[in-house]
């Protein structure tokens, strides 16, 4: 009986359910109601699924009264818990249990699965499950286990001590499934003697050491997952997987040289060894009988491929998809590729080529929905691509050699990278893809206005144009457009204008960097009241004037702020503790989630995690673009510009913040003295202001401190004690004509500059006149008495009066034989 149903369960189930054999509820909603504990009166029940159903609570323990039940699948319920399993030892007929997703409290859950005699297939994959621990498993190693067939334990933080019970295991195991899991040590050899093994899932663990000899005698299996764990050693020869069509080992730290015992595994078809530290050089016999290969990944490797005979080599298979980065292709490319006309996803990034693309390879293109051709040397200009490419490809052939001006392209291109080349131009060829969701043309030599076509792109998420010659005004249909955009980088050209006011209607923007433009006009209100989520703002290098606005304060999550290098006046407003991500210390090792991920109007999904966005800021006197280290980088920027005041007091209340720049301004005043507070500040720039006062103690609190410069004020007093400070280089206090101590020069007295004496009193006089006399006398009785004493010694005892003189006279004869030698050398000299 199959029920389609939403909310609580009606009478009818109720009525018919004596007489039932097969229950169907999975894929319903129930709305977080219990499974009902009258199930457990449908005696004849034999099958009962109610996976996917929106139940919770917990599991009636009456589900152990139906004593004919077969199946029972209540996976993916997450809200559903089990206090125990005892239950289940009445089940003595179950032969698939299925708990995948749901919470377990019985610290002995294996013991109520134990008791299951007739459980062929058992999946607790994603529960959240206490650990096996010794004293649990001791009964059951010593005792039989269910003659399982399938074993699903993935993703429940299994430790290595499951490999105990697996031990003990039937032999009669077909699949098994331990990956993202803690398994940590060797591989047991128990494997080995599962003959009957087909399926074998242990990645996304910590395990070690070589892959066991005995995988070669698993002649049924045909899937074999090792991947990301931290296995060593040789790939072993695996000529007896006469079965297998799937062997995934990439993220290990395997090495050596790669065996051709690979082109003996007739029914291959996918390979993936990516990630590991293999080397040495592929040829055609490594592929010599892989007729059904279709995936193949050696990627991040050092392995040279050469299959260049005299005749041209044609591989025994037609891949879909060739992935070869870092391995070495070069220089040209290779001439077997034009014979995979299935291929539909290809990456030869990094794979030192440096030729130009021949004419066959964009005609694969037709089938291709992925390409990466990133990172080499390649040159040449790229033809009219516009019919070419499947799907809605991605492309990407940045850091390379490539010029001309833009191709025409796929008008369902989602994803397009032409960084880093030497294109020229407009840019008004994109204006045909409409489908694009991720856009980089950045360091190009691109140039002209920014099209106005982008109403017509609904999806762009991703946009970077920076590092180009495009000038004009920003177009108003880039900001009326609607676009989600997360990230907008157009820093380095030569755009002018003001920031379109229509730009406040996104409300999904992270990143906006305009630095090193002409932009003019006040910073707009908008960017705080409406650009909530953004974490990196810059404006740095432009002509902005006027002062910050208040609103700026909102910007809760933003974590790089650079307004440097413009005209800014007035005061820094006194409310930037309110970047909630910048008072914080705890999150400066937190990754900065710049993009998250976005799910369109029709349902689907983009998520821009890859794209590691970048922006140029002044870090620690040089000016640097950060990439993957800007998700870590907290900076405050505000240099070179008129602000005029007091540091406001509210910076030192910004405990995260690890670079702040405030130099060459007007700032008067003191430098705060709870600045001791921010204790993560790594680079800290006041120089060119007119602030005054001395350092404030705490500063040598700054233990994370690298950069400092203080130069150029009117800085005054003692330089605190301590390394932290008085290790930095005088230049990063020089400018200050009433700092001294060092590194600059000694202060004359303990507490900073000589300062004028006042007149001495009466009493005070007196008093210093009779320390003066007592030294003076004390002097006197010194000298008498060391003098005197010595020589009354050498008058009373005889040996010391011998020695005395004997060493005199010795010193005597030295002087006199070494002048009288120097005066013949120099006499005969002359001569």
């Amino acid at each position: 009986m199959t029920i389609s149903h939403h909310g609580e369960l009606n009478n009818t189930i109720v009525a018919h359910g004596r007489h039932l054999n097969h229950l169907e509820l999975s894929g319903n909603d129930f709305d977080g109601n219990e499974i009902p504990g009258f199930f457990g009166s449908f005696e004849k029940l034999q099958h009962l699924y109610l996976a996917r159903s929106g139940f919770s609570g917990i599991i009636p323990y009456q589900l152990g009264n139906i004593s004919n039940l077969k199946t029972l699948d209540v996976a993916h319920n997450s809200a559903l818990e089990a206090d125990n399993l005892d239950w289940l030892s009445n089940l003595s007929f179950l032969t698939r249990l299925d708990l995948t997703g749901i919470k377990i409290n019985d610290t002995n859950w294996l013991r109520g699965i134990h008791g299951l005699s007739s459980l062929k297939e058992l999946y607790l994959a994603s529960c959240d499950i206490p650990q096996l621990t010794p004293s649990s498993l001791d009964f059951f190693v010593n005792s039989s286990s269910p003659s399982l067939v399938v074993l699903d334990l993935s993703g429940i933080k299994l430790n290595s001590l499951v490999f105990s019970w697996l031990g003990n295991m039937s032999t009669s195991l077909v699949r098994v499934d331990l990956s993202d899991n803690q398994l940590d040590g060797l591989i047991t050899d128990a494997f080995g003697s599962f003959i009957f093994l087909e399926y074998l899932d242990l990645s996304g663990n910590r395990l070690e050491g070589g892959i066991p000899e005995s995988f070669s005698d698993l002649s049924r299996l045909y899937f074999l997952d090792l991947s990301h764990n931290q296995l060593t050693g040789l790939v072993p020869e695996l000529r007896g997987l006469i079965s297998l069509r799937e062997l995934h080992l990439s993220h290990n730290k395997l090495t050596g040289i790669l065996g051709a015992s690979f082109g003996q595994l007739p029914k291959l078809e996918i390979l993936d060894l990516s990630y590991n530290f293999l080397q040495g050089t592929v040829s055609e016999s490594h592929f010599l009988n892989l007729h059904n290969l279709k995936v193949l990944d050696f990627s991040f490797n050092s392995l040279v491929f050469n299959v260049t005979t005299i005749t041209p080599w044609v591989p025994p298979f037609q891949l879909n998809v060739l992935k070869l980065t870092s391995c070495y292709l070069g220089p040209h490319f290779p001439k077997w590729l034009r014979t995979q006309s299935s291929i539909s996803h290809l990456d030869l990034s990094s794979a030192k080529i440096s030729d130009q693309v021949p004419n066959w390879l964009w005609d694969l293109s037709l089938r291709l929905e992925y390409l990466n051709l990133s990172r080499n040397q390649i040159s040449g200009e790229v033809p009219d691509l516009s019919s070419k490419f499947s799907g809605f490809p991605t492309i990407d052939i940045s850091y390379n050699n490539f010029s001309g001006s833009l191709p025409l392209l796929n008008p369902n291109t989602s994803i397009l990278q032409l960084s880093r080349n030497m294109f020229w131009g407009s840019i008004s060829s994109i204006c045909t893809i409409r489908l694009l969701l991720f856009l980089d043309l950045s360091y190009n030599q691109l140039s002209g206005q920014l099209p106005d076509c982008w109403m017509s792109m609904g999806r762009l998420a991703i946009l970077n144009l920076e590092n180009n010659d495009i000038s004009g005004e920003i177009p108003q249909s880039l900001a009326e457009s609607q676009l989600p955009l997360l990230t907008l980088q157009l820093r380095n050209n030569n755009l002018s204008g003001d920031l379109p006011s229509s730009f406040k209607v996104n409300q999904f923007m992270t990143m906006l960097d305009v630095g090193g433009n002409q932009l003019t006009g006040n910073i707009p209100s908008w960017l705080g009241t409406n650009f909530r989520s953004l974490r990196v703002l810059s404006l740095r290098d432009n002509e902005f004037n006027g002062t910050i606005p208040l609103e700026l304060c909102d910007l809760t999550e933003i974590q790089v702020l650079d307004l440097s290098g413009n005209n800014i006046s007035g005061r820094i407003p006194g409310c930037f503790n309110n970047f909630t991500s910048l008072v914080q210390p705890n999150r400066t090792t937190e990754m900065l989630k710049l993009a998250p991920s976005f799910v369109f109007t029709d349902g689907s999904h983009f998520d821009v995690d890859f794209y590691i966005e970048n922006a140029l800021v002044h870090w620690k006197g040089l000016e640097r673009e950060y990439n993957r280290t800007l998700r870590l980088l907290k900076l405050i920027d505000l240099s070179s510009n008129s602000f005029v005041g007091n540091i406001a007091k509210e910076f030192s209340l910004l405990r995260g913040l690890v670079s702040l720049n405030l130099s060459r301004n007007l700032l008067t005043g003191n430098i705060d003295s709870e600045i001791g507070q921010m204790e993560m500040l790594e680079s800290l720039d006041l120089s060119r202001n007119q602030l005054s006062g001395e350092i404030p103690i705490g500063m040598a609190g700054l233990y994370y401190l690298s950069v400092l410069d203080l130069s150029n004020n009117n800085l005054s007093g003692s330089i605190p004690s301590g390394t932290q400070l008085r290790g930095f280089n005088a230049s990063a206090f020089a400018g200050n004509n009433g700092l001294c101590g060092p590194p600059l020069a000694a202060c004359l007295t303990p507490d900073g500059p000589p300062t004028p004496h006042p007149t001495p009193t009466h009493d005070q006089g007196k008093e210093d006149s009779i320390l003066g006399m007592g030294f003076y006398i004390s002097v006197v009785l010194g000298f008498l008495l060391g003098f005197w004493g010595f020589i009354l010694i050498l008058i009373l005892k005889k040996s010391w009066r011998i020695a005395y003189f004997g060493f005199w006279n010795k010193i005597y004869d030295w002087l006199y034989v070494t002048i009288t030698i120097i005066y013949q050398r120099k006499s005969r000299s002359q001569w």
